[in-house]
């Protein structure tokens, strides 16, 4: 029973802190993507250059928003879920602006 003890605190562990840097790394590979999705959109004309400036600009405000919830070195379930809904938000816009007929 001794043996089980340490053993189910390590998988406890690697589990939560496995989940924390997953949930790191999609925040990030959502940054790239939607950029990507804001490059592609000038690239193929489906944005214009003031749409891509004002989506642009809602990338940067999640950015300092999520460096601002880690400078304290932790960052919360609540606040990854604050900025995870911003990305959402924000991939709504990148949407709406590549699919709304205008050109540059």
């Amino acid at each position: 029973m001794k043996a089980i003890k340490p053993i189910s605190a390590a998988l406890f562990s690697s589990l939560v802190f496995g989940n924390l840097l997953f949930a790191q790394g999609t925040i990030n590979q959502r940054e790239r993507h939607q950029q990507r999705r804001i490059a592609d959109g000038v690239r193929d004309e489906e944005l214009t250059q003031n749409e891509a400036r004002k989506l642009e600009k809602e990338q940067a405000k999640i950015h300092s928003a999520e460096a601002k919830a880690k400078a304290n070195g932790e960052f919360t379930a609540k606040e990854r879920a604050k900025i995870q809904k911003r990305q959402d938000h924000a991939s709504q816009h990148i949407y709406k602006e590549k699919h709304d007929k205008q050109t540059r």
